[in-house]
């Protein structure tokens, strides 16, 4: 009989009530309340204490953001009472308690949709605010480059560090690994990895050629990884040009393709990579406009041997462009969807090539329905990005969304049905400046602009009656 009354103290039920003393604050709560903060956690392990011990657990900690993660852990969801409190505070007292992962997903923002999406906070690096690039992560953070710094930004936006880089300025940036960065500068030489556990540089690979004295002072101009190698697009300062793999792993050159040489705008070095996983291709694309308009090109390769699987050049090569010399401004792959997208310098049309079915004019026009919308016009500063099916076009301030409609074709082969354009920002939004990048992660989308501190989070806001604390 004595042994039972010892069992039951020891695993109370779910429902029995548990004081603790929090930063000498009184809290009543029920075990399964702290149990719910998950089996790692501290409350879990406060909740195996005998319930016949009548005096509160103390825990010196402050009592009134307890207050609001005790909360979480009752109904999933932040109180307004955190508004109160900073997001590193938060973020703090959640690790110690052990509840950070539910403090992330309550503050997550919903299911990102660019016709919802609102402006919704600027992130400012402490010092050299002005970012000269930055990459996404799939959980919704980023890192910036400002200056010769990267600063990294967890998924509920809180700086969580800053690495100092032997480089005066970054200008292209790729997430390699969890923690690690693949940074270039075209103003210095080689590409450079960074491990930001330990704030320290890991290793540099340099392209360089002892038989070709006009390889020297090799730059980086566009990064992209795979699963298994780094690529990067190095060119020199006699316009000799080549794309260099290297092994994730050994941080060692696997391979070298694509070399070129020239000042033609056929022979530029690409500015813009990516790879696109399922059909094992390497995407690039340069772009250059002057006097005379905009030149540039598309090209695929197969980084195994080096060939390229298909190009068009424009002007000069089949299709629209050479017909109407309206060539591209941008070019942007969307990798899900395995298709390209390129934003046309005269006319501002928005074009689409299926990858899997691509040709010598493989180019389908959006139709705007849409009269008020119909007329773009010359494109001058523009920027084309793709992300979870839906593409986002930026001319000048202004930003725009194609989202992905009921596919139709009519007989002259527009897509009219395609794609439908909406305006994501208002006016106001759209005058704080060019936009200079795009990237989405997670639930966001990041937005830089020419000579603005900071980059901007867009998230979508069609949740009424939800309260955003973070």
């Amino acid at each position: 009989m004595e042994e039972e009354s010892t069992s039951a103290e020891s695993n109370p039920s779910s429902s029995d009530r548990i004081k603790l003393n929090v930063g000498g604050k009184l809290f009543e709560t029920t075990f399964s309340t702290l149990r719910s903060g998950g089996p790692d956690s501290l409350l879990f392990a406060l909740s195996n204490r005998r319930s016949a011990d009548p005096s509160p657990v103390f825990i010196d900690r402050d009592p009134e953001i307890f207050s609001v993660l005790l909360s979480l852990l009752r109904t999933s969801h932040l109180p307004s009472a955190a508004r109160r409190f900073s997001k590193h505070e938060l973020a703090d007292e959640a690790l110690f308690y052990g509840i950070d992962s539910h403090l992330r997903a309550a503050a997550a923002p919903p299911p990102f949709s660019g016709i919802d999406a609102a402006l919704s906070a600027s992130l400012r690096p402490a010092s050299e605010g002005l970012p000269s690039s930055f990459v996404a992560s799939p959980s919704g953070g980023v890192w910036i480059a400002h200056g010769g710094q990267i600063s990294c930004y967890d998924p509920i936006l809180t700086h969580a560090a800053t690495v100092r880089t032997h480089l005066d300025e970054i200008d292209s940036i790729c997430r390699v690994w969890p923690e690690i960065a693949a940074v270039g500068s075209k103003s210095d030489t080689g590409l450079h990895f960074y491990n930001f556990s330990g704030s320290r540089h890991v290793g540099s690979v340099h392209w360089t050629d002892p038989l070709d004295p006009r390889i020297f002072k090799a730059s980086v101009n566009a990064i992209t990884s795979s699963s298994n190698s780094v690529f990067a697009s190095f060119d020199c300062p006699h316009r000799e040009n080549c794309i260099i793999e290297v092994d994730k792993e050994k941080l060692l050159i696997a391979n070298q393709f694509a070399r070129q040489s020239g000042n033609q705008a056929k022979n530029m070095v690409p500015r813009k990579l990516t790879w696109i996983p399922a059909t094992g291709v390497l995407v690039g694309s340069a772009v250059t406009g002057g006097a005379f308009g905009y030149s540039g090109y598309v090209r695929l390769w197969d980084p195994r041997s080096g060939d390229v699987v298909w190009e068009t050049n424009e002007p000069g090569g089949s299709g629209r462009s050479s017909r109407f010399g309206d060539s591209f401004a941008d070019v942007e792959a969307d990798v899900e969807g395995l298709l390209l997208f390129k934003l046309c310098s005269k006319s501002g049309d928005l074009a689409m090539a299926d990858m899997r079915f691509l040709k010598d004019d493989p180019w389908v026009y959006m139709k705007e329905k849409n009269p008020s919308l119909v007329s773009c016009g010359e494109v001058r500063n523009s920027v084309v990005h793709c992300y979870r099916g839906q593409v986002f076009v930026a001319r000048e301030g202004a930003l725009e969304v194609w989202s992905r409609a009921e596919q139709k074709e009519n007989s002259e082969g527009n897509a009219e049905g395609f794609f439908r354009r909406n305006f994501v920002d208002k006016r106001e939004d759209s005058e704080r400046g060019v936009i200079k990048k795009i990237e989405g992660g997670g639930d966001r989308l990041f937005v830089s602009r020419e000579d603005v501190e900071g980059i901007e989070v867009w998230e979508s806001s069609h949740s009424a009656g939800a309260i955003s604390v973070l």
